[in-house]
C-alpha cells in the first residue's frame, strides 16, 4: 500500500514575511541533504532576493495555458507525478487555477501529491484560510477570493509561523523588497498599515496556538495522561439547573476573561432523571453561556461528583466553579457530604471554586405540605387512617390473648402503609403518632398508660414509627416523581409544538399567541412593544389574541418581559410559579416569532426597494444612453443644416436628413416602448381582438424592419385566421425579429414559421445566435433585462422589447415561450387563439 505523503506549511500573518524564502531554505537544505527535492511552483513576485534562493534546485516547467486570449503559467501535476521526487516545494497554497487546469484548486494538487506519496512543502497566508476570511475583511476591508479549506492546513505535519513584526515588514516595504517602488506608497497606505498587521499577526498566532492545542490534547490522549498540564487556563462552571445558574456562570466567565482562557459549561443529567432540573432554566442558561463565548455541555452520568471531574480532566481543565449547596445544614449533617465537597475533595491538582449565591440553604429537610398528593387525597388519607385505627384497637383488644405485642404492630404497620399509600407523608406521619400512642397505650404493659415497662417494647414502636415514616417518605417521594414526570413530560410536548409553531412562517405570532391562551387557559395574550418615544407610560399593542386587549402591563394579570421593550401580558387568571417558568418558554418563543415577522417584513419593503432601484436604474441607463444618443444624432443633423458658414451639397443635406430621420425614429420607437411598458404596469392596456392572418401579421411586421431580406418566412396563408389586435400583434412580432436579427451571427438568416397547433396557431421565430439558458429565461421577459449588459453600449436598446411582447400576447390571450435551436441558437414560439373556435387558451396572468 503507499505510503501517504507529508506536507509541512509555512503559515504567514502578512504577504512579504518570507514565507517563500523560508520554504526555499529548507529546500536546499534538504538537497544538500541528498534528498530527491524538486521545485514544483514558486512565485518571486519580482523579488530579486527570493528569485536567488533557488539557487541549485531543479525547477519543474510550467504548465501553460491559454484562456481568452491570455497565457497563464500553471503547475504542472502531471510532470510531477511523473517525476516522482521525494520532496516536491510548491508556493500559494490557496492559488485558484486556470480553467482548463484538471484541479480547481492547487490545495487539490497538493492532496494528489501527497496521496503519490510525495513530501510536500508549501506556503499560506492567515487570511485565506477560510475560517478567518470574514474577520480578516472585517479587518482590512478586503475580500479574499482565493481560499483553502482550514483542514488541510490543519492536516499538516508540520505547521511553521513565519513571523516579522509590523514595523519591520513596513521597512521592508518601504525598501521595496516586496512590490514594486510605484505600488508601496497606496500598499503601506492601505493593507499594510500598522493596525492591519498587529490584528493580522494576531489572528495567525491564535490560529496556530489552537493547533498546537488539538496536537496537545492528541498527545495526552495517545499516551493516557488524565493528570491536568496547565498550558492553558480552562474553567469548567457545573450547572445543575437551579436559579443560581446564572450567577456561576457570569462568575466563570469573569475568571476565565482575566485569565485569557475559556471555560465550559456542563450540566450532568442524570441517567434516572431524579435531579429535577429545569428544561426552561437550562435552556437559558445554554444561551447566556453561548453569549459569553462559552460552550454548553450535557452528558449523562449517575455520579455527579465523579462525572464532572472527568469533563473536566478529559478537557485538560485548570479550574472549576461550583456553587455553595442549596441543602439545609440539617440534611447535610444527616446525609453527608454533598456533590461540591466531593468534587473539592477529589480535584487533585484541579483548583474548585465554590461560589456563594442567595440560594444558599435554602433546599427543604422535608418535602412540603403542598407536595406530589393534592389536598383531597391527603384528607381521603387522614380519613382511612382514622378510619383503620379506630377499628384495628377493639379487634385486637377482642383477640389480645392469642396475637402477641409484635402481632398487633405489624398490624397497625399495615394500617399506616396503607395510609401512606392513599395520603402521603404527612398522613402517614400522624398515623404512625397515633398508632404508636394507641399501641403503647392499650397494648403495651402496663395496660391503659403511657408507661412502658419492658424495654422490648420501646425498641420495637421506636422502629415501628421509623419504618412507617421512611415508608410514607418512599411513597411520598414516588407520588412528587410521577407528578414531576407528568408536568415534564407536558412541558416538553408543549415545546415541542411551540418550537414547530415558529415553522408557520408569518403566522406564526398569532398562532403562538393562541397557543398561550390555550395552554394557560387565559381569555386573553397582548404582545405589547414600549413607545419610549411618546412617554415612560406608553405602550403600543403589537399582536393580540382574545378579549379583552390588555393595553398595559399594569393591567395584566400575567407578564413576561421578552425584552427591555417588549412584554407578554395574560388577562384572565394568574399562573403558579411553575406556570410562570413555562410562560417565560413561551415569551421566548413569541420574541423569536415577533422578530421573525420583522425581518420578513424588511425583507420585503427591501426586496421592493431593490426592485424599484434596479429599475430605476435601468430606466435612468436608458436615457442616459438609448434616448441621449438619438437625440445627439438629430441634434448634430439639424445643427449643421442650420450653419450658415457651411454650404452643404445637395447629397450631403440629404444624408443629414436622413441621419435625423433615423435618430428620430429610434427617439421615437423607444418613447413607445417605454409608454407601453408604463400602460402595462399600470394595467390599463385595452385590446381589440379581431380575426387576422397569420401571414398578414408577419408581413406587416417585417415591413418595420432595418433588414427585412435576412428573414426567411414560410407561414401559409392557408393557415386559419386568429384573434388578435393588429397593432399589438405587429408590435410583437417585429420586437422578436429585431432581436433575433440583433443576436444572430455575421451572414446568418432569421427563419419565420407557423403552423396550427390544439386551437392554436403557433409562430415561430428561428434564430441561430448565441441562444439563452434555460435557468434566465424567466428573467429576459422582465423589462430592462438584455441578453448581454454590453447591449447599454452597442445600441441594443434598453431590454423592453421581450417584456413588452409578453404583455401584448398576454393582453391577446395567447402565450410566448422560448426554447433551443438544435444547433444551437434561439426559437421564440407566440402562439394566438384561432378565431370562430372560442377561448382556447388558459386565463391569462395579468399583462
Amino acid at each position: 500500500m503507499q505510503q501517504r505523503g507529508r506536507l509541512r506549511v509555512y503559515l504567514g500573518a502578512a504577504p512579504g514575511v518570507g514565507k517563500t524564502y523560508r520554504m526555499l531554505d529548507e529546500g536546499n537544505r534538504r538537497l544538500a541533504r541528498g534528498t530527491d527535492v524538486v521545485v514544483a511552483f514558486v512565485e518571486t513576485h519580482g523579488r530579486q532576493l527570493t528569485a536567488d534562493r533557488v539557487g541549485a534546485l531543479p525547477v519543474l516547467p510550467r504548465k501553460r495555458i491559454s484562456h481568452h486570449g491570455t497565457e497563464f503559467a500553471e503547475l504542472d501535476l502531471a510532470a510531477v507525478l511523473a517525476r516522482r521526487p521525494e520532496v516536491a516545494l510548491v508556493d500559494e497554497l490557496a492559488h485558484t487555477n486556470s480553467p482548463g487546469v484538471g484541479n480547481a484548486k492547487r490545495w487539490q494538487d497538493v492532496q494528489a501529491m501527497l496521496a503519490a506519496g510525495i513530501d510536500v512543502i508549501s506556503t499560506v497566508d492567515v487570511q485565506h484560510l477560510e475560517s478567518v476570511v470574514d474577520v480578516v475583511e472585517a479587518i482590512t476591508g478586503v475580500r479574499q477570493a482565493e481560499t483553502v479549506p482550514d483542514a488541510v492546513v490543519r492536516a499538516a505535519e508540520q505547521v511553521e509561523l513565519v513571523d516579522m513584526t509590523p514595523e519591520a515588514l513596513r521597512r521592508r516595504m518601504a525598501h521595496g523588497n516586496i512590490y514594486p517602488p510605484d505600488e508601496v506608497d497606496a500598499a503601506l497606505a492601505n493593507y499594510f498599515r500598522p493596525g492591519n498587521l498587529t490584528a493580522l499577526r494576531e489572528l495567525a498566532l491564535l490560529w496556530l496556538a489552537d493547533r498546537v492545542e488539538e496536537g496537545l490534547q492528541r498527545y495526552r490522549e495517545q499516551h493516557g495522561i488524565a493528570a491536568t498540564w496547565e498550558t492553558k487556563e480552562r474553567v469548567v462552571v457545573a450547572l445543575t439547573g437551579g436559579p443560581e445558574g446564572e450567577a456561576l456562570i457570569r462568575r466563570a466567565a469573569r475568571i476565565a476573561d482575566r485569565t485569557g482562557g475559556e471555560f465550559l459549561a456542563v450540566h450532568i443529567a442524570r441517567s434516572d432523571d431524579l435531579a429535577g432540573s429545569s428544561v426552561v432554566a437550562l435552556d437559558s442558561q445554554r444561551v447566556l453561556v453561548q453569549s459569553l463565548g462559552g460552550s454548553f455541555h450535557s452528558i449523562i452520568g449517575q455520579n455527579v461528583p465523579n462525572a464532572v471531574l472527568e469533563f473536566a480532566r478529559a478537557n485538560n481543565a485548570t479550574q472549576i466553579v461550583i456553587g455553595a449547596s442549596r441543602r439545609h445544614p440539617l440534611a447535610a449533617a444527616l446525609t453527608g457530604p454533598g456533590t461540591g465537597m466531593t468534587i473539592t475533595r477529589r480535584s487533585g491538582t484541579i483548583d474548585v471554586h465554590v461560589v456563594s449565591h442567595e440560594y444558599v440553604s435554602r433546599a427543604r429537610v422535608l418535602p412540603s405540605l403542598a407536595g406530589g398528593l393534592s389536598r383531597r387525597r391527603r384528607l381521603t388519607g387522614l380519613l382511612v387512617a382514622a378510619a383503620l385505627l379506630a377499628i384495628l384497637v377493639p379487634v385486637c383488644g377482642r383477640f389480645r390473648p392469642d396475637l402477641s405485642f409484635g402481632s398487633d404492630l405489624l398490624l397497625f404497620l399495615l394500617a399506616v402503609v396503607v395510609c401512606s399509600l392513599i395520603g402521603g407523608f404527612w398522613p402517614a406521619l400522624a398515623a404512625a403518632v397515633a398508632a404508636s400512642l394507641l399501641l403503647n397505650f392499650y397494648f403495651a404493659e402496663p395496660l391503659h398508660t403511657l408507661t412502658i415497662s419492658e424495654p422490648e417494647n420501646v425498641l420495637a414502636l421506636a422502629v415501628f414509627v421509623l419504618i412507617a415514616v421512611l415508608v410514607s417518605r418512599v411513597v411520598d417521594q414516588a407520588a412528587r416523581r410521577s407528578a414531576e414526570a407528568a408536568r415534564s413530560n407536558a412541558e416538553a410536548e408543549t415545546l415541542a409544538t411551540l418550537a414547530g409553531s415558529l415553522l408557520r412562517g408569518a403566522e406564526a405570532l398569532p398562532a403562538l399567541l393562541q397557543r398561550v391562551a390555550e395552554t394557560f387557559a387565559t381569555s386573553s395574550v397582548t404582545l405589547l412593544r414600549r413607545q419610549l418615544e411618546a412617554g415612560p407610560g406608553a405602550w403600543q399593542v403589537l399582536a393580540s389574541v382574545g378579549e379583552p386587549v390588555c393595553s398595559r402591563p399594569e393591567d395584566a394579570d400575567a407578564e413576561a418581559p421578552i425584552a427591555e421593550d417588549l412584554v407578554l401580558a395574560l388577562r384572565g387568571r394568574r399562573l403558579a410559579a411553575a406556570d410562570q417558568r413555562m410562560l417565560v418558554a413561551f415569551a421566548t418563543e413569541v420574541a423569536v416569532a415577533y422578530r421573525q415577522r420583522q425581518l420578513a417584513e424588511t425583507a420585503a419593503a427591501a426586496r421592493e426597494l431593490a426592485e424599484t432601484d434596479r429599475a430605476r436604474t435601468a430606466l435612468l441607463n436608458a436615457v442616459s444612453h438609448d434616448l441621449r444618443t438619438p437625440l445627439a444624432s438629430a441634434k448634430a443633423a439639424v445643427s449643421s443644416l442650420r450653419s450658415t458658414e457651411i454650404s452643404w451639397p445637395e447629397a450631403d443635406r440629404a444624408q443629414l436628413l436622413a441621419a435625423a430621420d433615423q435618430a428620430l425614429d429610434r427617439l421615437t420607437a423607444l418613447v413607445t416602448n417605454l409608454l407601453d411598458l408604463s400602460r402595462l404596469q399600470a394595467g390599463v392596456l385595452s385590446a381589440d381582438p379581431q380575426p387576422v392572418g397569420i401571414d398578414d401579421l408577419v408581413n406587416r411586421a417585417l415591413g418595420t424592419l432595418a433588414e427585412p431580406a435576412a428573414v426567411d418566412v414560410a407561414v401559409s396563408p392557408e393557415l386559419p385566421e386568429v384573434l388578435a389586435d393588429v397593432g399589438l400583434a405587429e408590435r410583437v412580432i417585429a420586437n422578436v425579429l429585431e432581436n433575433a436579427l440583433r443576436y444572430s451571427p455575421p451572414g446568418a438568416r432569421v427563419r419565420v414559421v407557423a403552423g396550427q397547433q390544439d386551437g392554436t396557431v403557433e409562430l415561430r421565430v428561428i434564430d441561430r445566435g448565441p441562444g439563452i439558458p434555460a435557468a434566465a429565461r424567466a428573467a429576459v421577459f422582465e423589462p430592462f433585462q438584455r441578453r448581454d449588459d454590453r447591449a447599454v453600449s452597442t445600441g441594443a436598446g434598453v431590454g423592453l422589447g421581450l417584456a413588452i411582447a409578453r404583455g401584448f400576447v398576454v393582453a391577446m390571450r395567447g402565450t410566448i415561450n422560448l426554447d433551443d435551436t438544435p444547433g444551437g441558437g434561439l426559437v421564440v414560439t407566440i402562439a394566438l387563439p384561432v378565431a370562430g373556435q372560442g377561448p382556447q387558451m388558459p386565463e391569462p396572468a395579468p399583462a
